[in-house]
């Protein structure tokens, strides 16, 4: 018989780490706790979003809410409600910020307002989440592909940029990205190897990395948005507490250039 789609271990993708060996709840100990990692990124990215709008924020950080929550869960479970809930809430949470922050000026042709970008984002995430369901082992290799075209866009950005401080956070960011796709690379292909050495723990590191880089990105897109959106205002880069703390946040402040007379 079929098992229930709720069912502990019922996913299609079970990762490197050993189940239920430290707990008889949760079968992926510290791929559950490092998803706490998530929540950190949350308490954070309020700090760069509150220079938008307020619906913005209130939707992005749901969504990434959402995501941290539903990544917990499956990581808890394996279970294969939990595979898509945990894949659907990192795709719909990409469709958010796409949707408020993808520069018009890359727009389709077609496309002649940020409202009708709007309809094509979610008509496209409808399509991508039902087509989600034929194949959900290959959902998170999909997902982590959207990830060269940001990297292709902040690159595009980058040249039209002469701020010294914007490369070198981007540069930052692209690191931990690196760091983050070979250590979840790693744990899905080079697992036999882990095992034999008794240290399948890189899609835990996944977690921590990728929100480290993900710490990064917010600026980068919201500083970039607000050239375009926001032009009486100068973004600039900053870092809490300070620049020559070992461990900052980054964020983004807004001066207001003088008018000229």
């Amino acid at each position: 018989t079929m098992p229930s789609i709720f069912s502990y271990q019922s996913a299609e993708v079970d990762w490197c780490e050993g189940n239920f060996e430290r707990s008889t709840v949760i079968a992926e100990y510290y791929n559950t706790v490092n998803g706490t990692t998530l929540f950190s990124f949350l308490l954070l990215t309020p700090l760069n979003f509150l220079v938008l709008e307020g619906a913005a924020l209130l939707t992005q950080v749901s969504f990434a809410f959402l995501a941290g929550v539903f990544s917990m869960y499956f990581h808890m479970t394996l279970s294969y409600v939990g595979q898509l809930l945990d894949e659907l809430s990192i795709l719909w949470t990409l469709a958010v910020a796409y949707s408020f922050w993808y520069p018009r000026v890359y727009f389709p042709r077609c496309i002649k307002s940020r409202k009708h970008f709007f309809w094509l984002s979610g008509v496209t995430t409808v399509i991508s989440t039902l087509m989600s369901f034929i194949k959900p082992a290959f959902n998170a290799y999909a997902l982590n592909c959207i990830a060269f075209h940001l990297l292709y866009l902040t690159w595009r950005e980058l040249k039209k940029c002469n701020d010294k401080r914007v490369h070198r956070m981007a540069a930052v960011m692209v690191v931990w990205w690196v760091l983050a796709i070979s250590s979840w690379i790693s744990d899905r292909w080079l697992c036999g190897l882990w095992q034999a050495i008794n240290f399948p723990y890189f899609h835990s590191f996944w977690h921590v990395l990728i929100a480290m880089s993900l710490l990064y990105c917010c600026p980068l897109v919201i500083y970039f948005d607000v050239n375009y959106e926001m032009p009486s205002f100068k973004p600039k880069l900053g870092y809490w507490p300070s620049d020559s703390w070992p461990v900052v946040v980054p964020y983004i402040a807004l001066e207001e250039p003088h008018k000229q007379c």
